[in-house]
């Protein structure tokens, strides 16, 4: 892999191969074409944590999940991801017909939570309403929370829209009864990072993720 490569993805494939350990390397094999992405699981304990989820300020309207609004969740998705570093990642996010088969696979998970899953709207001039960011959560198998996706779109960032989201849905899996949530982010998404210390969520782990292939 290619110095350019390394410096804006953060890892070759040798490095990834030194982060994981000799027993697994026997039944790891890396191809040294492929691009990897360094990502940080995180966690936090929910357990005597403070959440006050508040109405979002006007014009901006929190939709509660609904069947109904799936495509309004997988447009909200697309606007969020399409020109961002995990669109890379998982090139789904770079496709809107890819985001729609996601949010439908999402709400078929057996662990979906529609209490964690929320959408963004804001009216327009012409009295109709833009999808401007989203989140949604699972129970994974191990019972614990799990964000899928938290994304705002670019026009619409810097107005408080990805804490509003995010506190909804830490309470949505409080109410749920979990107390453990995790997620993964992109090492390079400094800002999404710094949103979530705020919160109290902490790394324990870090992982390299293969570029998906395109999403046929």
């Amino acid at each position: 892999m290619s110095e350019k490569i390394k410096s804006r993805f953060g890892a070759t494939a040798e490095d990834c191969l030194a982060s994981i350990p000799p027993w697994r390397k026997r039944l790891t094999a890396f191809r040294m074409d492929l691009a990897y992405f360094k990502r940080y699981r995180m966690e936090i304990d929910l357990r005597d944590r403070v959440l006050a989820p508040v109405a979002p300020l006007p014009p901006y309207r929190l939709l509660a999940w609904d069947p109904v609004l799936i495509e309004g969740f997988a447009v909200a998705k697309f606007v969020s991801f399409r020109y961002e570093l995990d669109a890379h990642v998982f090139p789904c996010l770079g496709d809107l017909t890819g985001c729609r088969r996601l949010m439908h696979e999402i709400a078929r998970k057996p662990g979906f939570l529609p209490e964690t899953t929320w959408l963004i709207a804001c009216p327009t001039a012409t009295g109709g309403l833009e999808y401007v960011g989203t989140i949604q959560g699972i129970r994974d198998r191990e019972g614990h929370g799990a964000i899928q996706n938290l994304g705002v779109a670019p026009n619409h960032r810097n107005a408080g829209l990805g804490s509003l989201l995010l506190t909804w849905a830490l309470d949505g899996f409080r109410r749920a009864g979990l107390t453990c949530v995790q997620l993964e982010v992109t090492a390079q998404n400094e800002g999404a990072i710094r949103l979530y210390r705020r919160f109290g969520f902490s790394v324990v782990r870090t992982v390299f993720k293969a570029a998906e292939p395109a999403y046929a």
